[in-house]
């Protein structure tokens, strides 16, 4: 096999050119950060997409990629899914958003009942900002406080942005009201909490698998400060199981919130959680949108989630996901990178990960990344996986790994990472990882 930095890098001329037209129109020229060029090698991978099916896109220069992105999350059965586009296309028949409710509003909502162990009541949104915006405003309604501790990336909010650094707009008095603790230590939460907290939110699980009992911890926790525990299953929900890291944990919160993957693409989100909890929002608090009860969304839903169940995507997911992280790992020890990089997290949801100690992480991921583009892959040190990806993707990934690694082991013993990069190298990703604030007040 020809080795991936002998191969042409793609032509991106259009993208490029796409790019140039957006500067300055689109300030910061893309509407999800994960998508946008600092996520990428500038000047080497393709800016935009121009269609998608299966596990692969193509871009607007018409090169194909293998895709372990999936459009950040929500395509978890694949790009163009036939029964999904046709269920779409189905209700397109009929209308889109009407004067009245309409009846898949109560469908969905009885199918996430059934499968959700939280939901006993449900309210649709658009986007998992604003389910997990929802989320807190009913905790803090419900509660009748105000603080909110938080683990975990919540969205673009205000109630909750003003813990990371990109906080400009968010007024002081909103973001003293939001504090932060590490995953997986509950002796800080512990710490954190007060008579005043509403909320405890949380991702589930990231990257970082739960410690045995860490989950139940945090609900019980927050009950006896007297608080509500939301899990944010934005990313969870639906991939992990069927009813999220709630049904793999055995551990139900008071409120939860899903979007990502539960409609194949299409924008809609979801806050359930407790019927006594939510009754607040029958007259007390307010959730309300035009577009929370557009059809074609809620169609495409009851087809995906039918099809997870049937198909038990979830464990299609473990199956292929583990197969690519012990393949990685194997490959890195191959290398002699064992203790340079290696691949974590849920088989469903995996990433890569880069030891400061050899090189700079960011400079060694934009390497790998540039040499997987030469292979036809679209990368960002994640593994994304949808119930398109087979196992021959697998091995075609794992191939590719195994130059990308090569050309890694080959810069780091030469010392010369950097000058390898023919682009602008990978910015940090928007995340807080550390400096949590346990308690609201703090200068950030």
């Amino acid at each position: 096999m020809t080795r991936a930095v002998d191969r042409p890098l793609p032509d991106i001329t259009r993208s490029n050119e796409l790019h140039r037209r957006a500067v300055g129109l689109m300030p910061p020229t893309t509407q999800v950060l994960a998508k946008g060029p600092t996520q990428y090698v500038d000047g080497v991978a393709p800016k935009y997409a121009a269609r998608g099916r299966g596990a692969h896109v193509w871009d607007v220069d018409g090169n194909p990629f293998l895709d372990y992105s999936m459009g950040v999350g929500p395509v978890l059965l694949g790009y163009a899914h036939p029964e999904v586009d046709a269920a779409i296309r189905a209700q397109l028949e009929d209308g889109i958003t009407f004067s009245l409710m309409h009846p898949l509003e109560v469908e969905v909502s009885e199918l996430l009942a059934e499968v959700i162990p939280a939901a006993e009541s449900v309210r649709f949104g658009k986007t998992g900002a604003d389910a997990t915006a929802a989320a807190i405003r009913t905790a803090r309604a419900h509660t009748a406080r105000d603080r909110v501790i938080a683990c975990g990336y919540h969205g673009w909010h205000d109630w909750y942005i003003g813990t990371l650094p990109r906080d400009a707009g968010v007024p002081k008095v909103v973001s003293d009201l939001i504090s932060t603790f590490p995953y997986n230590d509950a002796g800080a939460l512990e710490t954190a909490m007060d008579g005043d907290v509403a909320a405890v939110i949380l991702e589930p699980m990231t990257f970082q698998h739960p410690q045995p009992g860490f989950l139940q911890d945090v609900v019980d926790i927050a009950h006896s400060h007297g608080a509500l525990a939301v899990f944010d299953e934005i990313w969870t929900g639906f991939r992990w199981a069927v009813g999220g890291a709630q049904e793999l944990y055995g551990v139900t919160p008071d409120l939860a919130t899903v979007s990502k993957g539960m409609g194949n693409g299409m924008p809609i989100s979801a806050l359930v959680g407790r019927r006594d909890v939510m009754e607040v929002l029958e007259t007390d608090a307010f959730f309300f949108s035009t577009f929370g009860g557009e059809a074609l969304s809620l169609a495409a839903t009851a087809k995906t989630i039918e099809i997870i169940r049937r198909d038990a995507v979830p464990d299609h997911l473990v199956s292929l996901g583990s197969a690519l992280q012990t393949g990685y790992d194997e490959c890195a020890s191959r290398h002699g990178l064992a203790d340079v990089t290696r691949c974590v997290g849920h088989p469903a949801r995996t990433m890569v990960e880069f030891s400061a100690e050899a090189a700079d992480p960011l400079l060694q991921k934009s390497l790998v990344q540039q040499d997987l583009i030469r292979s036809g892959i679209l990368w960002q040190g994640f593994h994304t996986l949808s119930a398109a990806h087979t196992e021959a993707d697998v091995e075609r990934t794992l191939e590719a790994y195994d130059g990308a690694l090569g050309t890694l082991a080959d810069a780091l013993s030469a010392g010369d990472l950097e000058s390898r990069i023919l682009g602008t190298p990978v910015q940090p990703v928007f995340r807080r990882t550390g400096d949590f604030d346990t308690k609201p007040g703090r200068v950030r």
